[in-house]
């Protein structure tokens, strides 16, 4: 989606969300990867807080004009359903501890 943003934002937002968003599943499979639960958790919450900074600059480029509502919409709302399925897979392993 951000290959379609004007050359003038390749450097700044764009590779903003493209860091964010690649931050994502980075976090998920280091946590994973790591020895313990608590680890795990940590690294989720680290992915958690990256989703949310991804959320933020979706707003900023559908604010700038470089996306559309319609487009906007449709991350915003997978972004929230991926929200839920960190939180309920960090609330899980806190049961665990």
């Amino acid at each position: 989606m951000t290959q379609a943003f004007p050359q003038s934002e390749q450097f700044g937002l764009a590779d903003q969300m493209r860091r964010a968003a690649v931050s994502i599943p980075s976090n998920i499979a280091e946590g994973f990867g790591r020895d313990t639960k608590k680890d795990f958790k940590y690294f989720l919450v680290v992915a958690r807080g990256s989703l949310s900074e991804l959320q933020a600059q979706v707003l900023i480029a559908k604010d700038l004009g470089l996306m559309t509502n319609a487009r906007h919409d449709q991350l915003y709302t997978e972004s929230v359903e991926i929200h839920k399925m960190l939180n309920k897979f960090i609330s899980t392993l806190k049961l665990v501890d």
